[in-house]
């Protein structure tokens, strides 16, 4: 697979092919963003159900511009998708992506018409889903749970890289004979195979490296193997995060993102520290997850005072990438922001 430059060129006159030939549309001047807040949504960190289901009511109907929360999700999904709801599960039931915002969206998805076997809740390890709470989630709507590491690997569908990854149990060409170092990240089977649509729903959630555990990283990180060769350097993050996201697995079914913004744990990362966590009370809906996350760094900033996330070097590497595959809009000043009554 070609490089970040390599991948631009060959986005750009795709683009310019397709908005000649059948009068595509070109990234939009501004990103928009529905920002629903209720300041009763949190309670000593536990999100209200009822609140909450409000919040995703409002948030939707305004996304699509459509009077209903069915016809709303119509105009994103058919029955006959499987659509995967991409979470964040490792944090826990309070810091990672709670739980009652995705029930919330399970909930507006049946009522479009949605079979509740068609939609999977997904993140990269199963075991860390029913850890945070979403067994309960998938016994009561009927859904299913699915991690992309225990899916495995798509032989025939891969992001590569120069750098090399010393390969671990599970990466798909870790089985057999030779040294077990790859310069290819295979996609997981659940993204090539089982998944139509995607529906992003991230937490406003601190990461060391690359600022926040938003849409751009957390879907393309959660959908490779190989990925720990990107890890131990911000650098090759701020390259490789844009670049995977914009493979045709990932962006190209995207239909929403979703940030959960109840809380923003600004502090540490992986796991939950309620003792670095300010409530915020807000779900944010868009179509660009460079905006969302641009968004959430500028967040977490605030309560980071003297060691601001946005000032790394990697962090705004990353968002520029991405916006130049254009993915999305990075600059604050390109994002309107439309709080909901």
């Amino acid at each position: 697979m070609p490089g970040l430059v390599s991948l631009l060129l060959s986005s750009v006159c795709a683009g310019l092919l397709a908005q000649a030939g059948s009068g595509g549309v070109p990234l939009p001047a501004k990103a928009r963003v529905y920002v629903a807040k209720d300041l009763e949504a949190v309670s000593a960190f536990e999100p209200s159900s009822e609140r909450v289901i409000d919040m995703c009511r409002k948030g939707i109907i305004a996304f699509t511009g459509k009077p209903s929360v069915a016809q709303a999700w119509q105009t994103l999904v058919q029955p006959s998708d499987r659509i995967g709801i991409k979470v964040y599960a490792s944090p826990g039931r309070l810091s990672g992506t709670r739980a009652v915002v995705v029930s919330a969206v399970i909930q507006g998805l049946i009522e479009a018409g949605v079979p509740p076997h068609h939609i999977i809740v997904w993140d990269r390890h199963l075991s860390d889903l029913r850890r945070s709470g979403y067994g309960e989630l998938a016994e009561k709507w009927g859904v299913l749970l699915a991690g992309s590491a225990d899916a495995g690997f798509d032989e025939a569908a891969f992001y590569e890289a120069a750098v090399l990854g010393r390969l671990i149990w599970g990466d798909l060409q870790f089985r057999g004979e030779g040294e077990k170092v790859s310069r290819r990240s295979h996609i997981s089977r659940l993204l090539t195979r089982d998944i139509t649509k995607i529906i992003n729903i991230h937490p406003l959630f601190n990461h060391n490296a690359v600022g926040v555990y938003g849409h751009l990283y957390g879907l393309a990180m959660g959908g490779v193997d190989n990925q720990l060769r990107f890890e131990n350097s911000p650098a090759l993050l701020a390259e490789a995060v844009p670049e995977i996201y914009a493979q045709k697995e990932f962006s190209d079914r995207v239909v929403l993102n979703i940030t959960d913004a109840l809380l923003c744990q600004y502090e540490g990362e992986q796991r939950s520290l309620l003792h670095y966590t300010a409530v915020t009370q807000e779900l944010r809906f868009s179509s660009d997850p460079v905006a969302l996350d641009a968004l959430s760094i500028h967040d977490i900033d605030q309560f980071r005072p003297g060691r601001k996330q946005s000032e790394k070097k990697a962090v705004r590497q990353l968002l520029e990438n991405a916006s130049l595959l254009e993915l999305g809009h990075s600059e604050l000043a390109r994002i309107e922001l439309i709080e909901l009554p």
